[in-house]
């Protein structure tokens, strides 16, 4: 069985839009709707649906245990477009908060009779996506509080103690080794041009926002992540399991390969996988099957590949995706362990080598001086 998707296949160069970007961050401060909101009110939606409630009332009573104003608005909303004759994906498909992936998965269920079993499924894949995000946040909690304090260490000792003992050495006229005259060079420049290194943070924090959607951008940034050790890897292991869990979902609501394929792309944002996709897009269309065609991307490991054939001699498309899934699932929670532990040692490490190194700066001279008055 084959559906019409509506403008499923866009551009996939992304040029800058100064007034969508505007939107979007009233929207990111305003009124967003977060994924952990989206698997709440999916799991509510399915509940109350599976207890015999119609559409409209169930998500009235939703309406209601709303916290924010404006989610309760958001849902209000979607309820007046019921009312007004609309289905329940044509109501989503207007509120930009909702992804495409979301009401054609919605569009589905209601065209088969499957809507709560979809429903079911989109809360599913918002907890899983949850959980991943917190398990990679997990991950990178503690280094990133390592990395911060450690910032503000060097910078404190730049700031204060190291320009304290050049006054010392100035005032006795000693003579300086070349690591101590480098770093108070470096205490001088920080000292003089910090609110530089200030600026410089917070326009690449700014253009980053203003850029992100870009192609150029994507191609660059996703290169740079892939190169780095463990973290590459792992960067991979997450969006092929945001891949499989998308087309898991998407099959189990009778979405056709293709249009599965076509969704993904605009669902995972990551340039070197809708790259992928969108040539195995293009070798589908002239007969290849999905096997063959993810055999020639790199981003997609051998078990990958082989399930997939076992998959379409089987017919089980759906099974194995979600037994990928849960694999590629256990392996991000595996690495992000693995990646915590790696960088935790090797972070502390280089603070203690950069500690030691200005703290035996300054105190080489020290010992001259003592020398010279005693």
């Amino acid at each position: 069985m084959g559906f019409q998707i509506k403008n499923i296949k866009e551009s996939k160069e992304k040029t800058f839009d100064f007034d969508k970007l505007l939107k979007k961050e009233i929207n990111l401060f305003g009124k967003s709707f977060s994924n952990k909101k989206k698997e709440s009110f999916y799991t509510e939606l399915y509940v109350l649906l599976q207890a015999g409630l119609e559409l409209k009332d169930a998500l009235e009573l939703i309406s209601k245990e709303q916290k924010k104003e404006t989610d309760e608005q958001l849902i209000e909303s979607i309820i007046e477009k019921l009312i007004s004759g609309k289905n329940f994906s044509e109501a989503l498909q207007e509120k930009k908060l909702f992804s495409t992936y979301e009401y054609v998965s919605i569009q589905i269920g209601e065209r088969t009779g499957t809507l709560n079993k979809v429903i079911e499924e989109l809360g599913n894949y918002f907890k899983k996506k949850n959980e991943q995000k917190r398990t990679v946040l997990n991950a990178l909690s503690y280094p990133i509080i390592i990395l911060t304090t450690a910032f503000f260490a060097v910078g404190f000792m730049l700031q204060f103690v190291v320009p304290m003992f050049a006054d010392i050495f100035k005032q006795n006229n000693v003579e300086l080794p070349w690591i101590t005259t480098k770093i108070i060079m470096i205490s001088n420049f920080f000292k003089n041009y910090y609110w530089v290194l200030f600026l410089v943070i917070v326009i690449t924090v700014v253009l980053r926002k203003f850029f992100k959607n870009t192609l150029w951008y994507q191609r660059i940034s996703s290169k740079i992540i892939l190169r780095l050790p463990f973290i590459g890897e792992f960067v991979k292991k997450v969006k092929v399991a945001q891949f499989t869990q998308a087309l898991s979902l998407l099959i189990g609501a009778k979405v056709p390969l293709l249009n599965g394929i076509q969704l993904t792309q605009k669902m995972i944002n990551f340039y070197p996988l809708q790259q992928a996709l969108n040539n195995i897009e293009n070798d589908i269309l002239v007969g290849k099957t999905l096997s063959e065609s993810i055999k020639k991307h790199s981003i997609f490991d051998s078990k990958m590949i082989s399930l997939t054939k076992v998959a379409e001699e089987t017919n089980q498309n759906q099974v194995i995706f979600e037994r990928l899934t849960t694999q590629y699932n256990k392996d991000v929670e595996y690495k992000s362990k693995m990646l915590s532990t790696a960088l935790e040692p090797l972070i502390i490490l280089i603070l203690g080598i950069v500690v030691a190194t200005i703290l035996i700066a300054m105190y080489i001279p020290m010992f001259k001086l003592s020398t010279v008055i005693g």
